[in-house]
């Protein structure tokens, strides 16, 4: 697992600019980004921007040379499939999200993904990432690595997906029933996920044992903005 923890490396603008797609559900994000990447980045130029997968990959566009994609588009496909059809279709990938967890970082590393960039992070961070990505180049910020690095100290509590999510819904402020409705599964089954993903953090040192003590180390993993 050595090779998934790098540091960035400087990579030289093309002669062309790197042609870039941002796929993201919501439209704000978009329209910052590219609003950014056009005031200040000439080398990259976004060509297509879409608030859906499938409107990404019917656009007359497709394929780019990076896609900075959105991990959680709420649209079934998982986020393997997406990254490995990409890098058939010649496409590298720099995910963007806002569960900054090892597990959410490393599946998609796995998958293919070059970049993995917290939305608590600085737009000139995701273009670093873009420019070392249409290199060939895997980026990994300061945020990220971190993250990694806390797993190989025993400080990752390794949760499953689904205690992963419900600890998500839940710090975010939804009660037990509205995570088990958002989940399509019984308020007992999600009783179930929060008590166990508890006692996984209990085991590596870390209290999330009341509502604000989750909600605090929600924010601490990224899973939770501060807006």
């Amino acid at each position: 697992m050595d090779d998934q923890i790098s540091t960035p490396r400087e990579s030289h603008p093309r002669e062309s600019p790197t042609r870039v797609a941002i796929v993201d559900d919501h439209r704000l994000v978009l329209d910052g980004v590219i609003a950014h990447l056009n005031a200040r980045h000439v080398d990259v130029d976004v060509v297509i921007s879409s608030t859906s997968w499938l409107g990404f990959i019917s656009h007359a566009e497709f394929p780019v040379d990076v896609v900075i994609l959105d991990l959680n588009l709420n649209d079934g496909i998982p986020i393997a499939t997406k990254i490995r059809a990409l890098a058939t279709a010649g496409s590298r990938t720099v995910i963007i999200s806002r569960h900054a967890d090892a597990a959410s970082i490393n599946g998609a590393l796995s998958a293919g993904a070059l970049a993995f960039v917290p939305k608590t992070e600085s737009a000139d961070e995701l273009v670093s990432a873009v420019r070392a990505v249409s290199e060939g180049v895997r980026y990994l910020g300061q945020q990220v690595t971190s993250t990694l690095a806390d797993v190989h100290h025993g400080r990752d509590p390794g949760l499953g997906a689904q205690e992963q999510r419900a600890m998500v819904l839940y710090a975010s402020g939804r009660s037990i029933r509205e995570v088990a409705d958002e989940m399509k599964t019984t308020e007992e089954t999600i009783k179930s996920y929060i008590k166990r993903a508890r006692r996984k953090y209990r085991q590596i040192g870390v209290d999330v044992g009341t509502k604000v003590l989750l909600r605090r180390r929600g924010l601490q993993e990224g899973w939770l903005s501060t807006d």
